[in-house]
């Protein structure tokens, strides 16, 4: 089965046998740079390293994947590498991925399966974008529900670093 339908499959069957929905994490940031500069800052390997990731590689089309390290110096096609697989994307717009690979060390892999990230990009003005990160496919799952807390810091700080990273000086 091509690997693209095989995701897709799974985020619709656990959207459709989830217990009870449980709403996505939002989070915002308004970035002073053009929605241009921000789209490179998260779909290039450059971008990403330049404020979200010590190593970093995107391969920008459905099915491509945007691989990532905290940890300098290590391998970003590794086992320790955080692995999103590219589901869609409207340039400038809007990036949807889904995690296929965390660190061994990752305590939420079970609840990680059902879960997805769409990024939207939307102008506020010529020099100024506003990013909202939804995170969906939470459960009532102790395990999904911890994750959450978790995500819930974590991509708060990713909009924090995102801001920072383009923030006059």
């Amino acid at each position: 089965m091509n690997p693209f339908l095989s995701v897709f499959l799974t985020i619709v069957t656990a959207a459709q046998h989830s217990a009870a929905p449980v709403p996505p994490l939002v989070h915002t940031a308004v970035v002073e740079a053009p929605v241009s500069e921000v789209w490179k800052a998260w779909t290039t390997s450059e971008g990403i390293k330049s404020w979200m990731v010590a190593e970093g590689e995107v391969d920008l089309r459905i099915g491509g994947a945007l691989r990532t390290s905290y940890t300098k110096g290590s391998d970003p096609k590794g086992p320790n590498a955080i692995v999103n697989t590219i589901l869609a994307f409207d340039p400038e717009r809007m990036l949807t991925i889904k995690n296929t690979q965390s660190p061994a060390t990752f305590p939420f892999k079970k609840a990680m399966a059902d879960a997805w990230t769409v990024i939207y990009l939307e102008p506020v003005s010529p020099s100024q974008t506003k990013v909202t990160c939804r995170m969906l496919g939470y459960t009532q799952d102790p395990e999904s529900v911890s994750m959450r807390k978790f995500f819930d810091r974590g991509n708060q700080m990713t909009m924090d670093a995102l801001a920072a990273r383009f923030a006059k000086k």
